[in-house]
């Protein structure tokens, strides 16, 4: 019916949502506690230069993440979701590069290697990886030269990379986590030491986070479903880039 009200979330999702900002916060709080109380703070210069990175990436290339946009936003325009999923995103890219100035800028410092761990391998992987994905991800969505069978052939590869690089990210995270705590606290580590029990905690978090995450994206029932303007646009949009009829034979 014309003027029908936009539907509403689905049952449980808005609970799962809100379920996965509250465990992204608490990462964030978690992880800020124990470089606050345990290794001395953040700054940008000195010492505590490095710290800056655990932070950065926790929040860039995880809490930032702008995978449940299409989730939350269900009933606003598609552009202006597809603007906002592509802001945070980059807003995260931007957070990340700072992270990985710092550790490089603090290990030239300190006179340690760079790039030897698998810490390291993994991380430099996911973000530029990243960085592809989310060019291509403008490319493909946001500038005008797509067509409309190009677009829809990369959807799929979009979606599960993007959950991919979530994961991939988790996974680096957690390897730093081990790294940091074999560095500053090799002794004492096994002797259940609060730094390593909080620590722990904040790897048990990102799991957490990641798993709840990725259960509300792999829910069909929880898509965006596409708003009726959006159709007879898309219709439009392949009429113009492909030269067919909307009405035409497939």
């Amino acid at each position: 019916m014309d003027g029908a009200p936009p539907s509403a979330s689905p049952a449980g999702l808005s609970a799962y949502v809100a379920v996965s900002q509250l465990l992204g916060l608490t990462l964030l709080a978690a992880t800020g506690a124990w470089l606050g109380r345990y290794r001395g703070g953040v700054a940008w210069q000195g010492q505590l230069q490095f710290n800056v990175h655990p932070l950065c990436m926790v929040l860039g290339m995880v809490f930032l993440q702008a995978l449940l946009v299409y989730r939350v936003f269900r009933n606003e325009a598609k552009r202006s979701t597809k603007t906002l999923h592509t802001l945070l995103h980059g807003l995260a890219l931007v957070i990340a590069l700072v992270g990985i100035v710092a550790v490089f800028e603090s290990h030239r410092a300190k006179g340690i290697a760079d790039m030897y761990s698998l810490h390291s391998w993994c991380g430099m992987a996911a973000f530029v990886l990243y960085l592809v994905q989310w060019l291509l991800g403008c490319g493909f969505f946001l500038a005008p030269g797509a067509s409309f069978s190009l677009r829809s052939r990369y959807k799929p590869q979009h979606i599960f990379f993007g959950i991919a690089l979530f994961a991939l990210s988790i996974a680096t995270c957690l390897l730093g986590i081990t790294e940091m705590l074999l560095f500053n606290i090799r002794d004492s580590y096994s002797q259940f030491v609060p730094e390593g029990v909080l620590a722990n905690t904040v790897g048990l978090l990102l799991v957490a986070f990641g798993l709840v995450v990725g259960y509300v994206l792999t829910r069909d029932e929880w898509k965006r479903p596409p708003l009726a303007e959006e159709l007879a646009l898309s219709m439009d949009f392949k009429t113009l880039t492909e030269g067919e009829s909307p009405g035409g034979s497939q």
